[in-house]
């Protein structure tokens, strides 16, 4: 009363006064979430680092991750490079679409350094091509085969396609040369994929008749490419 009276204010209640040591008092007061002595927080022990490297060799190859076979690419592309060698007949057990993609994508590349910008046709020509394969094979073949190899075959054969854009990109291919070696890739693309098609549909009696459908896809690259 008397302080009220005299416009005194009352003192400030003292802090209260930690004893022992200030780093447990701290710790012990709950107001840490880590405690460096026991590497413990409030959401567990904190990871180590033999624990985050352990994890990362855990992790699979990005290729792998990828759905990319650099092994199945590289025999793939060497079976169609040399038509004369025997296609597995489990070379397409595993289709790869990473290898078409490419092909396809370096077959346009290389036609734009001959000026020419046909990336819809390309696309437009192997969709429309893929899926008349893909519906005649059906018909002709026992088993059947599925899209995924359809469109992985036919892609991986236009490497030779690659090669006469790459050619038509240093010289030109309007005469009697240009027609020739046109002709000489296209039945070099339709004999590698007639060869991939038959062995895995195990129809060898049938290649001429698989080839011809190839050949008509191929011809309307080969005539983007020269013309």
């Amino acid at each position: 009363g008397i302080n009220a009276e005299y416009g005194y204010a009352p003192a400030p209640a003292a802090a209260p006064q930690y004893s022992g040591d200030g780093n447990q008092s701290f710790y012990s007061s709950g107001a840490s979430f880590y405690d460096p002595s026991t590497n413990m927080g409030s959401m567990g022990a904190a990871p180590t680092a033999q624990t985050t490297s352990s994890s990362f060799e855990d992790e699979p190859p990005l290729m792998e991750e990828l759905g990319i076979d650099l092994t199945q690419i590289y025999q793939t592309t060497m079976t169609v490079l040399n038509p004369n060698k025997p296609a597995a007949t489990n070379l397409m057990d595993d289709p790869d679409l990473s290898g078409p993609l490419m092909f396809c994508l370096g077959f346009g590349s290389l036609l734009l350094l001959s000026g020419k910008i046909h990336f819809g046709y390309i696309y437009g020509v192997a969709l429309i091509g893929a899926a008349s394969m893909y519906t005649l094979l059906n018909l002709m073949s026992v088993n059947g085969v599925s899209a995924s190899i359809t469109v992985s075959v036919l892609g991986y054969c236009m490497l030779p396609m690659c090669l006469l854009a790459a050619v038509a990109a240093l010289l030109s291919l309007n005469g009697l040369f240009g027609i020739m070696l046109s002709i000489v890739t296209v039945s070099w693309a339709a004999f590698a994929s007639s060869k991939l098609f038959v062995s895995v549909l195990a129809m060898y009696d049938q290649q001429p008749l698989v080839a011809y459908p190839c050949a008509l896809m191929y011809g309307i690259f080969a005539v983007l490419t020269v013309f």
